[in-house]
């Protein structure tokens, strides 16, 4: 239990560590802010002259395209070339929506991975080219930050105790240091080792190339910033440093975009000759033009391609440039959290304007009843509104259906809202529009369920939390200037913002509140649906017979229960250990009906108050454990020999060959028996399984492997080895539905027949199925294999290298690894898929005990 519970907080360590550092931030910037009001905030903004607006423009431009440089040097690094417009639409959405957001299914490395894997990239040289790009960018930021304190060390004067000559000193020497042993690695192309992560620089011809990319993206990055900043900002070469250390620090603090952290970093840099009210107005717009714009420009991209997947049209315009169509179709799967993180943005805003004195509140006359009731009204309305789509973007990012109509009237109510309140018809505008927007999302959102089912995990509250105290800075902002006392909350007139503002604030805490309070307390069912009838049987056996898959055979176990999608047309088998819903392998049956059918497998989990877990899954979909916001840990790989490049011809097959031959001359032969299978048939293999049984620690497997059951072995060909007639040993054969894949699952035989018989057996079946036009054929997997030896692993990776060596007393890990590996097969991994929230050890302890039956059933006989 404290090993579960340091895992824990492990893992909740970056959420929790971001909201300090956010709620830090926040109270910093709000004493940095003190001098300043926010009628001066906006006064800036708006005397901002288009020129400098125009320079910043270009400069995100051009600091954009320098971004989608980095998604082309790193897809160089490792080796492969895509269609420039692909890796143009990569890596701008990657930036566009991770710089904003950078959370779940719409961070940087989610969509890449969902744009590069259409175009041939696997999940690996996604992840590669992910870590090319963030070990890029943080070497630039960090030695460009340096160089800039060697030329000027007084710029973060005020964050460094010592003086500027040392600190002159010491950026000249790491400067030096650092780009001798850069440049000195990328010449010689060595591998450098750090804590057990070994790293590799491109060439000098890359190398420089990205060295360019890099100084152009921080330099465009800066100047955006810096032609924003009033009169009194330092030189631009001067500044470089300071936004390298404040974008440094942003990232560390895990929030996202850095807000507030970056924001405090800058002013507290700044020189005295800045007004602090400035220099926020000069961060609010470069917020607005380096962040939102972009994530704006690509939120507009994906809804036009919505509305050309819905109505047709500009397809013949997409059509002219093939190679961009798979990149394109990826972009469907990014509506829903894109959605979401809409609305919650939305309802952020809606929060926050809650709180701004009304301007017609100054002109409304003194007894104006109706007028200070629509003021009121309009307040608390908005509120309420923005509350509504911070809860309702968890359904959205879950694709409920009733959560995006629910989106689309909160918008409208708020655009109302805004309308009642102050007559602000440039934020109601811009509300309508939003929803308008949204329109053609429709389709992303056909699941049924509930708004509130689904696991409301740590990251989402933590998120809220975040937001909660955004709107409670910007309050205390905005008011600062009126004391408290208790009879601010029975303040009603037309003028009264602070006590309108204080009531809002209580409507929305209120709300989330007794939110919460339903969500710890709300009923759970105790017990899955029970699909253990034979009909539920029977129609998973059907779809098992259609599979491509030897392995959905293992439905028929009779161990198992059954989700089928709404059309009958798929089905997930599973289990329940525990406090989880344990899935075996990958969904079964139709590929269009998958995804929905483990959004509802997983939303029918949470609503047990259960925790979903995928075991065995494969890499064929590994977007949809993506989707889902799960984590994946590999667990083993599959051997599957594939059997038109077998042959036992050659060298290394010659002690194999030797031994089968041998094996035929003392009287083996293997032979298939096809079902039928009768009581006599049945009894000898029994008396063979029990032998083997007997010999074995631990009693007899389930659950992701076959058990020796007359009705389950009659549905298969049976394998047998006999030795002058006498059957000695068995398997039973699991087939595809053309019998192209094929699949070995219960092995039994003689203990006195142990060496070499299983070899020889499966030699015999590979050449049989060879010959009879089969493709593949799978040996099963080996637990824990191929897991990372490098220090730095996860401690799932660690631990399970440690079983797999050391846990001979349980299970020989490494023996059948290497027994496989005899008939040289296609190592294919595979994967538990869970949330991030919940410890691998403890859902690979359930599996374990299910797959045992009991404790008991793991050591003993």
């Amino acid at each position: 239990m404290a090993r579960l519970t340091l895992q824990s907080l492990r893992s909740a360590a970056p959420v929790l560590l971001g909201v300090v550092l956010f709620g830090l931030g926040l109270y910093a910037l709000h004493h940095l802010l003190k001098p300043v009001n926010l009628s001066d905030v906006v006064a800036q903004i708006r005397a901002t002259p288009p020129g400098v607006l125009a320079a910043a423009l270009g400069a995100t431009a051009v600091g954009y395209v320098a971004l989608i440089c980095y998604d082309w040097f790193g897809l160089r690094f490792i080796g492969k070339r895509l269609n420039r417009g692909v890796v143009a639409l990569g890596g701008f959405l990657g930036y566009a929506f991770g710089n904003t957001i950078g959370v779940s299914v719409i961070s940087g490395g989610a969509v890449r991975y969902r744009i590069y894997s259409a175009v041939g990239l696997n999940a690996f040289e996604v992840a590669a080219v992910s870590g090319y790009i963030a070990v890029a960018l943080g070497t630039g930021l960090t030695l460009v930050g340096i160089a800039a304190l060697a030329i000027h060390p007084g710029a973060v004067g005020s964050l460094l105790p010592d003086a500027p000559g040392m600190i002159r000193a010491v950026a000249v020497a790491v400067t030096g240091v650092s780009v001798a042993l850069i440049v000195w690695l990328s010449a010689s192309q060595r591998a450098v080792s750090i804590r057990g992560r070994t790293l590799r620089l491109p060439p000098l011809a890359d190398l420089g190339g990205q060295l360019a990319v890099t100084l152009i993206d921080i330099a465009a990055a800066s100047f955006a910033l810096w032609v924003l900043l009033p009169e009194g900002k330092p030189d631009y070469t001067i500044f470089v440093a300071v936004y390298a250390a404040a974008t440094m620090i942003g990232v560390v603090s895990h929030v996202p975009g850095g807000v507030g952290v970056f924001e405090t970093v800058v002013i507290g840099t700044l020189p005295a000759t800045v007004p602090v009210g400035d220099a926020a107005a000069a961060l609010l717009l470069f917020r607005l033009v380096y962040y939102l714009l972009p994530f704006a420009l690509a939120f507009l991209l994906v809804a036009l391609n919505e509305i050309r997947l819905a109505s047709g049209l500009g397809s013949r315009l997409l059509a002219r440039a093939p190679g961009l169509q798979p990149a394109f179709a990826t972009l469907h799967g990014f509506s829903p959290g894109l959605v979401a993180a809409v609305a919650f943005g939305f309802g952020v805003w809606l929060l926050l304007i809650t709180m701004l004195p009304s301007v017609q509140a100054d002109a409304m006359a003194e007894r104006d009843l109706v007028g200070s009731l629509l003021l009121e009204g309009g307040t608390l309305v908005s509120a309420v509104a923005g509350v509504a789509l911070i809860i309702v973007s968890h359904g959205l990012a879950r694709r409920v259906s009733s959560a995006w109509w629910f989106a689309i009237g909160a918008l409208a109510t708020g655009s109302v809202a805004s309308l009642l309140n102050d007559f602000g018809i440039a934020n109601a505008a811009l509300l309508a529009a939003s929803a308008i927007l949204l329109l053609p999302f429709r389709k992303a959102f056909d699941r049924p369920g509930h708004l509130t089912a689904g696991v409301f995990d740590l990251g989402w509250f933590a998120t809220v939390t975040g937001a909660f105290l955004a709107a409670a800075a910007f309050f205390f902002f905005v008011h600062k200037a009126v004391p408290y006392s208790n009879d601010l909350w029975s303040e009603f007139a037309h003028d009264s913002n602070t006590p309108r503002a204080l009531r809002a604030g209580l409507a929305a805490t209120g709300l989330m509140f007794f939110f919460a309070i339903y969500l710890l307390t709300r009923p759970t069912r105790a017990k899955p649906p029970a699909e253990l009838r034979p009909p539920a049987m029977a129609q998973a056996a059907a779809l098992a017979a259609a599979s491509e898959d030897p392995q959905a055979w293992l439905s028929q176990t009779g161990d198992k229960r059954f989700l089928f999608s709404d059309t009958g047309r798929a089905f997930l088998m599973y289990a329940v250990r525990g406090g989880s819903w344990i899935a075996l392998g990958d969904p079964v049956g139709d590929p269009d009906e998958y995804e929905a059918l483990v959004w509802s497998f997983a939303d029918q989990a949470a609503r047990s108050n259960a925790r979903p877990v995928f075991y065995e899954v494969s890499a064929r979909h590994l977007t949809l454990w993506v989707d889902l916001g799960l984590t994946l840990q590999k667990i083993g790989e599959e051997a599957v020999v594939r059997l038109p490049e077998f042959s036992l011809a050659g060298s290394r097959f010659k002690s194999m060959r030797a031994a089968m031959n041998k094996r035929q001359r003392d009287g083996y032969e293997v032979a298939l028996l096809p079902p039928p299978h009768g009581p006599e048939r049945i009894a000898v293999l029994r008396e063979i399984s029990d032998a083997w049984l007997g010999g074995k620690p631990g009693s007899e497997k389930g659950f992701s492997v076959g058990r020796f059951e007359p009705d389950y072995l009659d549905r298969f060909e049976i394998a047998v080895v006999r030795k002058e007639g006498r059957i000695v040993g068995f398997a039973n054969i699991l087939a595809s539905k053309d019998g192209a894949h094929l699949a070995v699952d219960l092995m039994r035989y003689l203990p006195d027949e142990a060496s070499g018989l299983m070899e020889y057996m499966f030699l015999s079946l590979i050449e049989h199925y060879k010959a009879a036009g089969a493709q593949e054929f799978s040996l099963g997997t080996a637990p824990l294999s191929g897991l990372s030896e490098r220090s730095v692993a996860r401690s799932w990776n660690r631990f399970g290298r440690l079983i797999y060596r050391h846990g001979g007393a349980f299970y020989n890990f490494e023996g059948l690894r290497a027994f496989k590996q005899k008939f040289q097969p296609e190592w294919r991994p595979r994967y538990l898929a869970l949330p991030p929230s919940v410890s691998p050890m403890r859902a690979m302890g359930d599996v374990a005990l299910l797959i045992a039956g009991s404790a008991r059933g793991l050591v003993a006989k």
